[in-house]
């Protein structure tokens, strides 16, 4: 028994439209930053700098006129005076360790606390309290593990290092090489630890208010992760062969066709 020809041309268009429906996307659901125009440039985002915190390495280079006078604050001089320590390429040997209190071990000084401040406050912080040990001090300090995590949909996941003080959301994720054509923008999870209090937060990357918002620059030890999108989830029920069906079944119509004629 052969399929009249309509009920052939239905299945065909039937296939046809499936197929066409699955490649079609929305723009709303894909381009960054919509409705720009409406965005202000001078955003609370725009002031943000990232403060100090528990498990940070810190390097913390003091300068004077005189350099005899600081030497002993430096950690690379009096690691280089060392009898005990001569493996100069190990960083850890530069660095001071805020701990969990929030303090660093500063020579002559003592505990000083600079978990909460921003790396600007702590120079300012430290200077001020050489100064009874050295006239006109200036002090410089990077934190040398600043780090954020990217995970999810996106080419190269993975921790990421910030050479920097700050980092935008849309530098790091380019840094992961961008989403994949299957990571949900709309929906995007940052998730960060203030005072040992864990939130997780949503963002929106087509949204152009987001450089309004606390997530726009990363905090550090931040993580991003993106959702897949309903494309990702629904192949996952599907199935990978879903496209050999299709042409399995556009196949046999083909042949039924062949053989009405």
């Amino acid at each position: 028994m052969s399929l009249p020809k309509i009920a052939v041309k239905k299945y065909l268009i039937l296939i046809l439209s499936a197929v066409l429906l699955t490649s079609c996307a929305s723009e709303k659901k894909i381009i960054y930053l919509q409705n720009a125009a409406g965005a202000t440039s001078e955003s609370k985002a725009a002031k943000y700098e990232n403060l100090l915190q528990p498990d940070d390495n810190l390097i913390i280079t003091v300068t004077a006129d005189k350099p005899e006078l600081v030497n002993n604050y430096n950690l690379m001089y009096l690691n280089m005076r060392s009898t005990e320590m001569r493996t100069l390429n190990d960083d850890r040997l530069f660095t001071y360790l805020i701990d969990q209190n929030g303090e660093i071990d500063f020579p002559a000084v003592g505990k000083i606390k600079l978990a909460g401040l921003t790396r600007i406050q702590a120079e300012a912080k430290i200077k001020e309290l050489l100064k009874d040990y050295v006239t006109e001090a200036q002090v410089l300090l990077r934190v040398l593990n600043f780090k954020v995590t990217v995970n999810g949909e996106v080419v190269r996941p993975g921790p990421q290092q910030v050479n920097g003080d700050r980092i935008t959301i849309f530098e790091a994720l380019s840094a992961a090489g961008d989403l994949t054509i299957y990571g949900n923008r709309q929906e995007v999870m940052v998730i960060r630890e203030i005072d040992g209090v864990t939130t997780i937060n949503e963002i929106d990357l087509t949204d152009a208010n987001i450089i309004n918002t606390p997530y726009y620059y990363l905090a550090h030890n931040d993580q991003i992760y993106v959702k897949p999108n309903k494309t990702r989830v629904n192949s996952s029920v599907v199935g990978p062969n879903i496209t050999v069906i299709i042409s399995a079944i556009s196949l046999l119509i083909g042949i039924v066709a062949l053989s009405t004629r």
